[in-house]
């Protein structure tokens, strides 16, 4: 288990972290597991102490799309905004590899808004990192070709991994960028082609040149 006090020193003042302690519950959770669902209650925020979680979004056809991925002392804003408006959830958020977290209630995110500047500053900061990686999401879409989205994609994966060998397959990838396996299958062969990338079964390994 993760020392909390300085795994979470570097984010908030030490009464906070002693609140967060006695009030959260810290839950492991093993790769493809669900943390929130499309049009289920959210009743907690989760702040990630390990691991990864990708968070997606459905259209009217049940097609998924990603969103962002939440990392190292990162919070899903969309599960605060659900749990202060008492909303059911839009999104789905999926363990990506084994992830610990701890889970703070809903009735302590209101209240420490006004009691801790640091929760203040967390949750605005929050709102702010996932509205500009929405953006970015939209640019890419709208802007950029399918192999600028699938590059951006795999730097994103790496980056919030932290580690440059990505364990995903073809039709993964495909889902997650909402297009088909064969268009993600002739790309990476390309960029391996290229030398940025190498290939593997279920795993892509990113090259310095990448």
């Amino acid at each position: 288990m993760i020392d909390l006090k300085s795994k979470l020193s570097s984010i908030f003042e030490k009464n906070l972290i002693e609140d967060i302690i006695a009030s959260g519950e810290v839950k492991n959770l093993k790769e493809g597991e669900v943390i929130m669902d499309y049009g289920k209650p959210v009743r907690f925020m989760p702040i990630i102490l390990s691991g990864t979680i990708k968070v997606m979004r459905k259209d009217e056809e049940d097609r998924e799309i990603i969103l962002y991925y939440l990392g190292n002392n990162e919070s899903c804003a969309m599960a605060y905004a659900c749990c202060m408006e008492a909303k059911k959830s839009e999104v789905k958020a999926i363990a990506e590899d084994n992830v610990e977290l701890i889970i703070i209630p809903h009735a302590k995110l209101d209240e420490w808004l006004t009691k801790y500047p640091s929760w203040k500053s967390y949750i605005f900061s929050s709102f702010t990192q996932r509205f500009n990686e929405l953006l970015k999401s939209i640019e890419s879409i709208a802007f950029h070709k399918l192999d600028e989205r699938l590059i951006n994609y795999l730097k994103a994966k790496s980056r919030v991994t932290g580690k440059n060998t990505i364990q995903l397959s073809h039709n993964q990838i495909a889902e997650e960028m909402g297009t088909s396996r064969v268009v993600i299958s002739r790309l990476l062969k390309q960029l391996e082609n290229d030398k940025k990338l190498l290939l593997y079964r279920n795993e892509i390994k990113l090259l310095s040149a990448f």
